[in-house]
Formats: structure tokens, sequence, C-alpha cells
């Protein structure tokens, strides 16, 4: 769906099935996607229909019951759980709907976190949260705890984290979902800055086509399947 020749990360024929007991729910269903570098992909559909699943699959968090999953042309099933943990911790960077930041914490050691599990010294650790935060308008704010920010700045705080170790991808699960129209839509236009300035990948998924920009790669689901993929 892209001009962009680069593969970054690619699904064919992926199933997801999760056995409850004596049922089974089908999450996903023949799924064929191909994300492209420096696309922005939007995935929209009803509560259920299986958007988060696609981006736990993206991710390598979870495996497919059928089909396989690749990210630079390596098959995820294929590598060691410490290949796949350095995928997640450099080449991909995650947003989530409920911010996951860590109550106790400052917003610049929230920002800091990713950062010290890989390792990284704090003398270096500073600077580069420091920047994060400046780049989503944050720098002020670096010493406030979560309970002290709006549920707009703690949405900037999940993006500065997952920022920090400068992934060419980043998968945003719902980034809107607890805000109201108004924060929505500036945390969407932090976004395709990313997008267009930095150069950042998206796989954006919402419920909320309000959401949705033109020249934007909508994917439509329903039951688990897509129903369409095409530029909007």
């Amino acid at each position: 769906m892209s001009k962009n020749t680069t593969k970054i990360i690619e699904l064919e024929n992926v199933n997801r099935r999760y056995n409850l007991g004596d049922h089974t729910i089908d999450a996903l269903t023949n799924i064929n996607i191909t994300v492209h570098e420096q696309e922005f992909i939007m995935v929209m559909g009803p509560s259920g229909s299986g958007k988060s699943t696609l981006l736990n699959i993206m991710a390598g968090l979870e495996g497919p019951s059928a089909g396989t999953i690749q990210i630079d042309q390596r098959d995820l099933s294929t590598l060691s759980d410490r290949v796949l943990c350095d995928i997640r911790r450099y080449r991909l960077g995650f947003i989530f709907q409920f911010f996951n930041l860590h109550p106790i914490l400052t917003t610049l050691e929230n920002v800091e976190l990713p950062m010290l599990i890989s390792g990284i010294k704090r003398k270096n650790r500073v600077p580069r949260a420091m920047e994060m935060l400046k780049l989503v308008g944050l720098e002020k704010r670096h010493h406030h705890l979560p309970h002290e920010l709006s549920g707009g700045e703690k949405q900037r705080v999940g993006i500065a984290r997952s920022l920090v170790n400068d992934p060419d991808v980043i998968l945003a699960d719902e980034p809107t979902g607890d805000l109201d129209s108004a924060t929505g839509n500036e945390i969407m236009s932090l976004l395709m800055q990313l997008n267009q300035e930095h150069h950042k990948t998206i796989v954006c998924v919402t419920h909320d086509e309000v959401m949705l920009k033109p020249n934007m790669r909508l994917i439509k689901m329903e039951d688990g399947r897509i129903i369409s993929d095409a530029i909007v």
C-alpha cells in the first residue's frame, strides 16, 4: 500500500486462536499486512475486532497460532528470546491507552526507564530523556509525578518514553482513547509530527474515526479479519 520499498514488518496468513475451556475464539483470521518504512497506518474497528491482538502480534509479544511474522525480513519464530527482546527494546516503541507510568517516579525517571533497563548510565540517560521531554513540550514538568499531570501530559510522557531508545517504529494502542477530543487531537498531531519530521513509522490502533487524517493508510478490521486496506 506504500510507495516505500523497505519492508519493516510483514504478517503472512496470520491466525490467532485462544482456547478458553470448551470454547475457542478466533481473534485473528488470515491476516496479511506489510508495514513499510515511514508509513502512518491507522487500524480501526469495533471493540473485539482484533486490533490490539494485531498490535501484540506485530510486536512479537504474542505468537501466532498459524502464519509468520517477520521484522526486517527475520522470522520471529526463529529468533531467540534475547534477540526478540533487543528488537522490542531498540526497534519498536510502545504507546499505551492508559499511559502505564510508574506512580512513584517523576516524569524524567519514567522516560529514563527504557534506558535504565538497557544498562545505559545515568549521566547519559538524563540528557536524552530531557531531549525527548522537550520534543513533546514537557521539559518544564520533568520533576512532576504522574498524579500531578493531566491526561494529555501523561500521554506525552508515554510518547517521550517510547522514543527514548530511538526506535524506527512506534506501535500505539488507543493512544487517545482515555482523552477528551481536543487533547486527543493534540496527541494525534504529535504522532503525525513524529512521522513527517522525524521519519518514524507509526501503526496506531483506534476506534475513533475523528483521529483519521488525509493520506493515512487505513486498515479496517471486523471479527478478526481485515475488511479493507487503503489510503484515505
